[in-house]
């Protein structure tokens, strides 16, 4: 493991997340490659620390799907396979489209605010070295939909997901080709939902992570 990256501490938060930031974005940049063994001791030395807060992240990564368990082996950082892209693309596509139509139905007038509010961070994020400032707020822009939906189970099941998908919407954000079209669907998701127009809010979305498929498809198969 000849990686370069390094632990940083922060004072507010726990180790173990501390940790896990770092493999997280390690894996990300690519620092760690997919198919890599994690060895906790390694990885410990490494890092500095015990191999209690490796253990957490470890875990932590693999419900992300950054990382697999492999019997006999243990820990390594997963490959990004077309099968597991469209298995949680899919099943997002669905929970999406009803939050869309439930939001058209229930958003508030302060909720459309934020939502606004959230499509301009987003496009101030656009250019930033650092992927996952981009990602998390790619993140906020759905998270004000979601809850303008008022269904505790939905918004549960779509945080869920978020942890699954979370390395292919940082690589679909990789693509600065799709940028202005991603900026594009944004504004025409906040039109439709404002106006209350289910039947194109739901299209728009859909084509929204349709697109998302196709540019990491294109990553993948280059590999």
């Amino acid at each position: 493991m000849d990686a370069k990256f390094e632990v940083t501490m922060n004072e507010y938060l726990p180790l173990r997340d501390v940790v896990f930031n770092t493999l997280r974005q390690a894996i990300l940049r690519g620092e760690l490659k997919p198919g890599e063994r994690l060895m906790e001791i390694q990885l410990a030395n490494k890092l500095g620390v015990s191999r209690t807060p490796i253990r957490e992240a470890i875990r932590k990564l693999e419900l992300e799907g950054l990382v697999l368990m492999i019997p006999r082996k243990g820990a390594e950082v997963a490959e990004i396979t077309e099968k597991s892209l469209r298995d949680v693309l899919e099943v997002r596509k669905a929970l999406e489209e009803l939050a869309v139509q439930l939001a058209c139905d229930k958003i508030t007038e302060e909720e459309i605010e934020n939502l606004k509010q959230a499509a301009k961070d987003f496009k101030a994020t656009l250019g930033s070295a650092d992927i996952t400032k981009v990602a998390e707020a790619d993140v906020a822009f759905h998270d004000v939909i979601y809850n303008a939906t008022d269904n505790q189970r939905l918004i549960q099941l779509l945080n869920n997901l978020r942890e699954q998908m979370y390395r292919f919407r940082v690589e679909y954000l990789k693509r600065e080709d799709f940028h202005p079209q991603l900026l594009s669907e944004h504004e025409d998701i906040i039109e439709q939902i404002s106006s209350g127009q289910k039947k194109e809010a739901s299209e728009t979305v859909c084509q929204h992570i349709d697109n998302q498929v196709e540019a990491v498809m294109g990553i993948i198969r280059k590999k």
